[in-house]
């Protein structure tokens, strides 16, 4: 695969979206829920600008109810200190387990900040200078606590930083992720697994990445990432590897469909906003010029979805019954329109005959199983 330059982020029309706020990072997170649902535009740029939805969806009166408590957060943080207590202990403990490896001891480079210099763009050169080092084929052991690595997304460079990346291990480099969910009897939560799964996925990613534009080679790195957790109902770290090989194929299909958001950001009318202290009517103006993408698993995920909700409401969206009714109706953008085809007053156009046909042959087997005659 050739190197591949991500292009800096653009400084002219999303910086003036923004407003005088201070950008928000692209996180992994952030990036898993961009990719669950690539046509939403809204969101595209929204998380290319660094807007923080959860303060422009108070502004819009859509106060977001989701998110970690601050005692999960708490614990989450009080859980990773003691995995990291003495220079990774219980992670090279867990690599000896898991990899059947005889790593004894690591050193570790702390890049949280590198000499008190704690920007994204130094801690990124000083992790591939480390990366590139360590890929020398020298058997050096050094675990690297929250690395910072790159990917492009929607023609926007985003930094992901996962916990840890553990030395060359068997031949191979492993991400690690450590989070404070539980895993009874080798069991976690499988929701929680699955969303951790994609997050580490794109840290996998952003890695592949950056060995390419090294020019070193991709293959040194493991495909499986070292999911750590407390055991059962103790605060004992608990290690499991988890292929990611299916979660690596669908991130890159899916950032391969997202649209550039400079290129969204371009289409928009001059007056334009998502400046949060702006008048709350030139942001809901701005809102309804980026096409949504709503259906009801947004709520799950996306600081916006409750606006969006609303939007889709009134409007009489199919895709606010899911993305199965939506899917249904093909070339039918309101359930009004579609009901007024069912009951005969108004009349479907051609591109619309086939499907209020199979809506009225369900209509007949829903009222035959009802006992009502067709």
């Amino acid at each position: 695969m050739p190197p591949q330059h991500p292009s800096e982020p653009s400084p002219g029309r999303l910086a003036v979206l923004r407003g005088p706020r201070p950008p928000q990072e692209y996180t992994a997170r952030k990036i898993t829920a961009l990719t669950t649902n690539p046509a939403c535009a809204r969101r595209a740029v929204l998380d290319a600008a660094g807007v923080d939805k959860a303060s422009l969806a108070r502004r819009l009166g859509h106060e977001p109810r989701f998110g970690q408590s601050p005692f999960a957060i708490r614990r989450e943080r009080s859980f990773e200190a003691l995995v990291k207590w003495g220079g990774y202990a219980e992670l090279i403990r867990l690599l000896r387990e898991q990899l059947g490896t005889p790593v004894e001891e690591a050193a570790v480079a702390d890049l949280n900040e590198v000499g008190g210099d704690d920007s994204l763009g130094r801690r990124a050169r000083e992790t591939r200078s480390l990366l590139a080092r360590l890929a020398s084929g020298d058997d050096e052991r050094l675990i690297l606590d929250r690395p910072v690595l790159s990917l492009e997304v929607a023609g926007q460079t985003a930094h992901v930083i996962p916990q840890a990346l553990s030395h060359r291990t068997g031949g191979q480099f492993y991400v690690v992720e450590i989070r404070s969910f539980p895993a009874i009897d080798g069991q976690a939560n499988p929701t929680a697994v699955a969303q951790t799964t994609k997050q580490a996925a794109v840290s996998v990613l952003a890695l592949r990445r950056t060995f390419d534009e090294l020019g070193l080679d991709p293959g040194t790195i493991s495909h499986r990432f070292l999911l750590i957790c407390p055991k059962d109902f103790s605060n004992r770290p608990y290690g499991r590897l988890i292929d990611l090989r299916q979660e690596l194929q669908s991130l890159q299909f899916q950032l391969s469909r997202l649209r550039r958001a400079d290129d969204l950001a371009e289409a928009l009318s001059p007056s334009a906003t998502l400046d949060a202290e702006r008048p709350e009517s030139d942001i809901d103006a701005t809102m309804r010029e980026l096409d949504a993408s709503y259906t009801p698993d947004c709520l799950s995920f996306c600081e916006m979805s409750r606006y969006c909700r609303d939007e889709a409401t009134a409007c009489a969206s199919p895709a606010r019954l899911g993305g199965a009714v939506r899917n249904s109706l093909p070339g039918i953008d309101s359930t009004r329109t579609a009901l007024g085809h069912l009951d005969s007053t108004s009349a479907p156009g051609p591109a619309e005959e086939a499907v209020i046909t199979r809506l009225r042959a369900a209509e007949r087997l829903r009222r035959l199983r009802g006992g009502a005659t067709a």
